[in-house]
């Protein structure tokens, strides 16, 4: 189900005494409704298009804490107020939400894959706002045709590698393994790199899927700031074998004190610092095709922080995408 964006989730601060000097992206924020016919984005201009996938069913499947269907009015409120800063040629557009209803997962994740399609079709940049991480899937759906001449790199900041088997039923633990799957049977490689991996948690088995497959990591204990300049090497590699990029974050890749607000809290966590400086690097590379937020459980947060650091994120990368 789809339910086009309003104006009541956008509200915040006006500084009506400081005229176009004052705005904030409540602002300035325009409505984009994917049901009706889309314009498109003329090609001098950056237009930016934030979606939400209010869903957790994927987590409840997953035996995690249910709340991440709340994430995206969440986000955009944390969002609401933040100072304008993007030049004129650039804008901000909401795009909407896609529902899961009834506990139809497959048929959400579908739903969502269609409307990102069609964001990338008429020039727009797609933010998700998740949901849970099964988010990345019905993501992938809708960047499938989109890089099917191009190799696509997949860049996951997550404590957990979401490979898990999908016999049964998918989950939020499952969208990278159904990926991978669904790239081999079109011929395609399945270029995919984890930041800020926990060991503990993850199983052995995780460990040997993700060996078989290649699959690229680093500890989370490697991913600090002290040892940036290596980090950077690493994911320049990375972009070096990849035509584009998709970005995840998993908000539990972070530790608990700045992410409280997420199914599976993270004791031992990256800092945001690091994490700010990898996503500004790579949305600079030009290679950058969309990114996602997921796993933030307003029902579980405290002062909003988890929430206030996903926003931050985008904000950051908006900032340095609409560059290129």
């Amino acid at each position: 189900m789809y339910k086009p964006a309003t104006k009541e989730a956008w509200k915040g601060r006006v500084d009506k005494h400081d005229g176009e000097l004052g705005l904030r992206w409540h602002q300035a924020v325009k409505l984009l409704d994917l049901s009706g016919e889309v314009p498109e984005v003329e090609p001098e201009n950056v237009a930016f298009a934030f979606i939400g996938f209010c869903c957790d069913e994927g987590v409840r499947r997953n035996q995690g804490r249910v709340g991440a269907v709340a994430g995206p009015a969440a986000l955009r409120s944390a969002m609401a107020s933040f100072a304008h800063h993007l030049p004129e040629q650039t804008s901000l557009y909401d795009a909407g939400d896609v529902l899961c209803t009834n506990g139809n997962l497959e048929e959400a994740q579908e739903q969502l894959g269609k409307k990102i399609a069609l964001l990338l079709e008429k020039g727009y940049r797609p933010l998700v706002l998740g949901g849970g991480h099964e988010t990345a899937y019905g993501h992938f759906l809708g960047l499938e045709k989109y890089t099917s001449k191009e190799q696509l790199g997949i860049l996951n900041l997550d404590a957990h590698f979401d490979l898990r088997s999908y016999a049964q039923q998918s989950s939020s633990g499952t969208p990278f393994l159904q990926i991978a799957d669904r790239l081999q049977d079109q011929g395609r490689l399945f270029k995919y790199k984890v930041l800020g991996l926990q060991e503990y948690g993850n199983t052995q088995l995780l460990f040997k899927t993700a060996d078989e497959m290649e699959v690229a990591y680093t500890f989370a204990n490697h991913v600090q700031l002290h040892l940036l300049p290596q980090l950077l090497q690493d994911v320049q590699a990375f972009l070096e074998e990849v035509d584009s990029v998709y970005i995840t974050v998993d908000l539990d890749v972070f530790a608990a004190a700045y992410a409280p607000g997420v199914s599976a809290v993270n004791a031992t966590g990256l800092q945001p610092e690091v994490v700010l400086e990898l996503l500004k690097y790579v949305a600079s590379s030009g290679k950058l095709v969309s990114i996602d937020i997921v796993e933030l459980n307003p029902a579980l947060d405290i002062d909003s922080r988890t929430a206030k650091l996903g926003a931050a994120i985008l904000y950051q990368v908006v900032r340095e995408w609409q560059k290129v």
